[in-house]
C-alpha cells in the first residue's frame, strides 16, 4: 500500500469512528460547535507565556475522545502530522527571546523558550479538541450544524467540498503513482518528473470534479446539503453547553494548577 492509500485510509476512518452511536454522538452538533468555539476561544486568550494554566483545559478534549470511543492512537498520527507547522511558527521563540524567566534548579530558562512550549501546549490542546469533534461528529453533519448556527451556505458547502473532494485528489494521486510505479519501478522521479506529476494531477482532480459535479446536478443537487436526520436539542444538549462553558470560564479566571501548588505545598517549610 503506497503513502497515499495509507493516508486515504486514515482521513476515511474518521468518517468511519462518526457514523457510530456513542454517546458523543448523541449530542446535538450545534451544541459541540458552540463549545468548541468557546473552547478555542478560552485557549488562546491566555498570555503567550502561559504553559501550565492551560493544563486544565486538557479535559476537554480527553472526555471528547472518551465519549467519542476515538482512538489515541488516531489521534497521535494527526497530531504528528500537523506538529511541525507548530513547531515551524515558534522554533525561533528561543533566539529571538532570551530574557530569563524560570529558574530550574541550577538551570534557567528564557521566555523564549517558555512561549514555544505555550505554543506546543496550545496546538496540541486545539488541534485534538477538533480532531474529536470531527472524528466523533462526522463533516457533514458539523457543516450542516455550522449552517444552522447561521454560518453562510457557501462557506459551509466550500468547507465540505474541501474535505470531500481530498478523497478524489488523493485518489488520483493513488492511481497515478501506481502507474508509475509499474512503468518506472521503483526509482525516486527526479524534480522534473514531480512537476509534471503535479500538473497531470491537477488536470485530472479537475476534470474528474466536472464530472462529480455534472452528476450532483442530474440528481437535483442545488446548493444546499440535507440530512436525513432530523437535529433535535434536548435538555442534555443544554447541560452539555452550559456545564463546558462554565467550566473554561473557571479555568479561565482561576489558575488552578497555581492553586493546586499552594495548597501541596501549604504546610512545607
Amino acid at each position: 500500500m503506497s503513502r497515499v492509500e495509507a493516508a486515504l485510509r486514515d482521513l476515511r476512518l474518521a468518517d468511519t469512528l462518526a457514523a457510530r452511536d456513542t454517546p458523543l454522538a448523541r449530542i446535538d452538533a450545534r451544541a459541540k460547535v458552540v463549545v468548541t468555539l468557546a473552547f478555542l476561544v478560552a485557549v488562546v486568550s491566555f498570555d503567550r507565556h502561559a504553559v501550565a494554566a492551560l493544563l486544565p483545559f486538557a479535559l476537554y478534549p480527553a472526555v471528547l475522545a472518551v465519549r467519542g470511543d476515538v482512538p489515541a492512537r488516531w489521534l497521535g498520527r494527526k497530531l504528528l502530522i500537523a506538529a511541525p507547522f507548530a513547531v515551524a511558527v515558534g522554533l525561533f521563540n528561543p533566539l529571538l527571546d532570551r530574557a530569563p524567566m524560570l529558574a530550574i534548579g541550577d538551570a534557567t530558562l528564557s521566555a523564549g523558550w517558555v512561549s514555544f512550549a505555550s505554543i506546543l501546549v496550545r496546538f496540541a490542546l486545539t488541534v485534538a479538541a477538533a480532531l474529536a469533534v470531527v472524528a466523533g461528529t462526522g463533516m457533514h453533519t458539523l457543516c450542516a450544524a455550522l449552517g444552522r448556527l447561521g454560518a453562510p451556505r457557501i462557506f459551509t458547502a466550500q468547507l465540505l467540498f474541501l474535505y470531500r473532494y481530498a478523497f478524489v485528489l488523493g485518489g488520483e494521486a493513488s492511481r497515478m503513482g501506481t502507474a508509475r510505479m509499474l512503468r518506472g519501478g521503483a526509482r525516486a522521479p527526479s524534480l522534473a518528473v514531480y512537476g509534471a506529476l503535479a500538473g497531470h494531477l491537477l488536470l485530472r482532480a479537475f476534470e474528474r470534479a466536472e464530472r462529480i459535479h455534472r452528476a450532483m446536478v442530474a440528481r437535483g443537487f442545488d446548493g444546499e446539503f440535507r440530512s436525513l436526520r432530523a437535529a433535535r436539542w434536548t435538555g442534555a444538549d443544554t447541560a452539555f453547553v452550559a456545564g463546558w462553558c462554565g467550566y473554561f470560564a473557571a479555568a479561565r479566571a482561576v489558575d488552578i494548577p497555581q492553586g493546586l501548588g499552594r495548597l501541596l505545598t501549604a504546610g512545607i517549610p
